[in-house]
């Protein structure tokens, strides 16, 4: 495993790696039995001329890991979507550079946003509990139409549509800068202690 790595946003020079990200996401989702919003090369092509994706490089110029930005509802809603480390790449904390560096990305672009996510990896509650999101219910993410529309290639899609759109399978998160600027320093406390205990609820039922 390489121990160096260049975290940069994603431009012209980048697009040529889209085909074998893609790839990877679908074959990574697969193995792990999970549902996936699927992307086509040229949608992730069109994220880096944006300026709105991060890939992570070896030291031999090779791709090692990716995310990229989606907004809804004109920009008051922001995902960090699509996070990717290649294979022979992982286990080494590489994954939270990565969402580190999209989320100060996000963060610069669409300072008043509010950042969410779905997921059903528990790494990745991991991370964006350490960056400040919390567990929110469907109801609190973005009514767009067009990001509903990303579920409908997931395996999980019927239950989504059982469930009128409520829950799903995927933990949904969000970051929202109003309340974070707000909070005291007692408040603060109070809501990492409650976010250990959730994580912690968690890991006790899936192991």
């Amino acid at each position: 495993m390489h121990k160096h790595y260049s975290i940069v946003i994603a431009n012209e020079q980048h697009i040529g790696f889209a085909e074998t990200i893609c790839a990877e996401m679908e074959s990574s989702a697969k193995a792990r039995g999970t549902g996936i919003a699927k992307r086509t090369p040229e949608y992730l092509r069109e994220k880096m001329l944006e300026g709105k994706a991060v890939i992570a490089l070896a030291d031999n110029g090779e791709w090692a890991g990716f995310c990229y930005i989606e907004s809804w509802s004109h920009g008051k809603y922001v995902a960090n979507s699509g996070l990717i480390v290649a294979e022979h790449h992982r286990k080494g904390g590489l994954a939270k550079k990565i969402k580190e560096k999209i989320f100060e990305l996000s963060r610069t672009r669409y300072p008043d946003a509010k950042l969410f996510g779905l997921t059903t990896g528990l790494a990745v509650m991991k991370i964006n509990s350490d960056l400040g999101y919390e567990p929110v219910t469907y109801s609190e993410l973005t009514d767009d139409e067009a990001f509903w529309k990303g579920c409908t290639s997931c395996v999980n899609f019927p239950i989504l549509q059982s469930k009128e759109r409520k829950n799903c399978l995927c933990t949904a998160m969000l970051y929202n800068p109003s309340q974070i600027q707000a909070q005291t320093p007692a408040a603060a406390k109070e809501k990492s202690d409650n976010k250990r205990g959730w994580l912690s609820k968690i890991i006790s039922i899936i192991f």
